[in-house]
Formats: C-alpha cells, sequence, structure tokens
C-alpha cells in the first residue's frame, strides 16, 4: 500500500524533520568527495566500460544496414575427377582430309580429340563485391534489441552509482562519528588525569586514601584503552573511506563537525511514485520491452529477406590475361524459410514464457522496493526519535555532573559518585554523537531506497 494512502496522522508522523536551509560547507564537502567517489570507484569505472560495450554493440547493429564493400581473391586447380569428351578429331579429320586432298596441300592439320575436364586448371578470380540489404527486418529487431541493451546497462550504472553514494555517506558519517569518539575519550582522559594528580596531592598531604589513587588509576588505564579503540575504529573507518573513493588509504578526510547540525535542516518527502522511477524497475521495463521484440522477430520469421550484390573483377587460366578478362556481375538474392521443423514457434513460446516470468519479477521487485522505503523511512523516524532522546539524555548528564563535581570538590561526594557522573556523562556524549549520526545514515539509507539523491548526467 501506497504511503499516500495512509492516514494522515501517520503521515505527519513521518514527515518530522524542519525544512531544508542552504547546504553548509560540510555538505558541500561531502557533495565534492561523492563526485570524486563516482568519477574514480573502480567498480563503477567496471559498469562504464559494460554501457560502452553495449554502445558498440549498438553501433555494430547499425553498421549492418550499410553497403558492404569486400575484396576476394582465388586461385584453383584440379586434376582427375569428372572429364566430358569431346570427339573433335573424329568429326574434323575426315573433312580435313578430303580438303587437303582437293587443295593438294596439307593446310589442314588433324586434331586430337578433346577430353576437357571439370576442375579448372591454373584459375585465378579476383573481384571486389559491394554487397547491400535491402530488406531485411531482423536488422531492424536487432538494432530495437540493442538499444534497449544500452538502456539496461545505463540503468545498471545508475543503480551501483546510487548505491555507491549512499555507501559513500555512511562510511564519511562513521568516520565523523569515529573521531567524535576519539576527542571524547581525549576529553574523558583529561579529565581522569586531573582525578589522578588531586587525588595523589591529596594523600602527599594526608588527606587522601591510597586505595583512592589505585581506583582513579585504574580509571585512567580503562579510559586510555577505550581511546585506543576509538582511534583503531577511526583509522579503519577512514581507509574503508578512501578505499570507496579509490584513495590512498592513509590519505586525511575533511572532517567538519558542523555535518551532524544537517539533523534540523532535513524535510522527509513522502512520495509513493519515487520507487517507480527506480533502476531496478526501469531495467525489468526493459527486459519487458526486448522480450515484446523477440516475440515479434520470431512471429514474423517469414518475412523474405532481399539482398543486391555486385562483382566487379577479373579471371584468367595460366595467368593469361587478356582483354575478355574483366567482368562485371550483378545479382539478387531473396531468402524465404518455408519449413523449419516448428523451431520458430517454440522459440515463440519461450520468449512468452521469458515475457511472463518477467512480469511477475516487475511485480515482486515493486513491491519490494515499497517495502524497502517504507521501512527507510520508519527507520529514520526512529533515528531521529533516538537522537532527541539522546540529546536530553545528555543535557541531564552534563547537569548531574557539574553537581556531582562541585560536590566532590567540596568533600561532599565520594570518588565513585564521580567516576559514576563522569561515566555517565561519556556515556551520554558517545550517545548523542551516535545517534546523530545514524540518523544521517538513515537519511542516506532513505535517499537510496526512494532513489531521491540527484546522481549527475
Amino acid at each position: 500500500m501506497s504511503l499516500k494512502n495512509k492516514p494522515l496522522v501517520a503521515v505527519s508522523l513521518l514527515c518530522f524533520l524542519l525544512t531544508a536551509i542552504p547546504k553548509s560547507k560540510a555538505q558541500e564537502a561531502l557533495d565534492a568527495y561523492i563526485q570524486e567517489g563516482l568519477k574514480n570507484n573502480l567498480v563503477l569505472q567496471q559498469k562504464h566500460v559494460g554501457l560502452e560495450k553495449a554502445m558498440y554493440s549498438l553501433k555494430i547493429a547499425s553498421s549492418y544496414f550499410q553497403p558492404s564493400l569486400d575484396f576476394n581473391a582465388s586461385f584453383n586447380h584440379g586434376e582427375g575427377g569428372r572429364a566430358i569428351a569431346l570427339p573433335v578429331g573424329d568429326l574434323l579429320n575426315p573433312v580435313y582430309a578430303t580438303l587437303n586432298e582437293l587443295l593438294q596441300e596439307n593446310d589442314f592439320p588433324q586434331i586430337e580429340n578433346v577430353n576437357q575436364q571439370f576442375f579448372p586448371q591454373n584459375f585465378v578470380d579476383a573481384h571486389v563485391r559491394a554487397s547491400v540489404p535491402l530488406y531485411n527486418r531482423d536488422l531492424y529487431y536487432n538494432h530495437t534489441i540493442q538499444q534497449h541493451e544500452v538502456a539496461l546497462q545505463e540503468y545498471e550504472v545508475k543503480i551501483y552509482a546510487r548505491e555507491l553514494v549512499k555507501d559513500i555517506k555512511t562510511a564519511y558519517f562513521r568516520y565523523l562519528s569515529a573521531a567524535e569518539a576519539v576527542k571524547i575519550y581525549e576529553s574523558a582522559l583529561s579529565l581522569v588525569k586531573k582525578n589522578v594528580e588531586v587525588n595523589e596531592a591529596l594523600l602527599r598531604n594526608g588527606r587522601g586514601l591510597p586505595a583512592s589513587v589505585l581506583r582513579a588509576e585504574s580509571e585512567l588505564e580503562t579510559v586510555k584503552a577505550q581511546l585506543h579503540d576509538a582511534q583503531n575504529i577511526k583509522k579503519n573507518a577512514r581507509k574503508y573511506f578512501n578505499f570507496l573513493l579509490n584513495r590512498e588509504q592513509a590519505m586525511d578526510i575533511r572532517a567538519d563537525a558542523e555535518v551532524r547540525n544537517r539533523t534540523d535542516e532535513l524535510i522527509v518527502k513522502v512520495d509513493s511514485a519515487a520507487v517507480q522511477a527506480r533502476g531496478e524497475v526501469e531495467m525489468l521495463r526493459t527486459v519487458d520491452l526486448i522480450n515484446h521484440t523477440l516475440i515479434n522477430m520470431k512471429q514474423n520469421f517469414w518475412f523474405p529477406k532481399l539482398n543486391a550484390f555486385a562483382d566487379l573483377g577479373a579471371q584468367s587460366e595460366n595467368m593469361d590475361w587478356t582483354s575478355r578478362s574483366p567482368y562485371l556481375l550483378v545479382g539478387l538474392s531473396v531468402d524465404i524459410p518455408l519449413y523449419q521443423g516448428r523451431r520458430n514457434h517454440y522459440q515463440i513460446k519461450q520468449a512468452e514464457l521469458d515475457l511472463q516470468t518477467n512480469r511477475f519479477n516487475l511485480d515482486h521487485t515493486t513491491q519490494q522496493l515499497q517495502l524497502a522505503v517504507d521501512i527507510a523511512l520508519n527507520n529514520l523516524n526512529t533515528a531521529y526519535q533516538n537522537h532527541l532522546a539522546a540529546q536530553k539524555r545528555m543535557k541531564s548528564a552534563e547537569s548531574y555532573f557539574r553537581l556531582v563535581e562541585r560536590g566532590y570538590q567540596e568533600g561532599t561526594n565520594s570518588l565513585i559518585e564521580f567516576i559514576d557522573a563522569r561515566n555517565q556523562l561519556t556515556s551520554a556524549q558517545l550517545h548523542q554523537s551516535i545517534s546523530t549520526y545514524k540518523v544521517l545514515e538513515a537519511m542516506a539509507a532513505y535517499e537510496r531506497e526512494s532513489g531521491t539523491y540527484p546522481l549527475p548526467e
């Protein structure tokens, strides 16, 4: 069921963000990275190679409509085999003898009978042939199919490009989230170090306990380990992001924390027609057109194929070139299939079944994509609500920590309470940071599923 048919209350719950304002510099930086990824990503380059091959296949199909010019030369020599006997000697020798007797001269010699072989001997034929198709419906069908094949490759490129955009955005947001986590742990580390120094000073002045120093030092090592893990996550996130852009994995990433403010600048547009424009749907529709074309081609198999040709060349025996050696030969050829064992009938049935299967795939895929859009939108709604809750939690944790810290300095709160308040603050800061970027990741997923991100032409 499309979102437009849902109750107005549900739609209003989904449209929960404010109207967008002009892009920040961080968003411009992200768009620059996306353009770089669309240009340099290796898998996308492979997809473009496939598109180029499809375009050349279309050009090849177009070339069959043009005249072709070919040169052919052959040399033939045979001995033996069938032959025809011509008794020219038996027919003419008596006549020649009579003439010689009447003229009393020997002007007419005796000749032998001729035994002419069918095989040519030392025969050379060289010619240039020009041919052109005058009528051939298969050429038109093949050209149409190749046009659809180009469209299929274009949709495949766009499908992967949208997936790549989502991956780049997600990787960028996860890198920023990891970078913020490092800063949070660094801040916590500074605070814990200060706490260790305070407890050591109290111990030296006789006002503290060794247990408090040991507890503070233990907390310091815990935060150091957490910081190390966060730094490792940041390094891996940077490598994966650069991998998507086909760059050196150690290259720095322009990280601007202002991008997190986009959570309050987005607007979700509920559009049930978005699925109809998805590349996956368009691909299946194009396959449907290809199957229709194949059916039409097989149904019209009995249409004649008419071609014209002209040969311009020369022939000779024993390399004896004379004025009669050059020749010109023109002709027409017609090919009409009469009976082929019902082969085309079976091929039509196959194409019809392929068409039926593709129709099922189209309906199933459309439903799947609509479901994916609905789920992505619900996930975005949930992520945003979690983000709002995380903001409130962080404010409460900040206020609680300030109170406990002041009480700890004044001696009214214990070290355990101080450490617990600090852990709550760090956890709230991390949760708030993660929830912020989860909203942005959910928005990237929604853009992918709905196909709303504008790809470059």
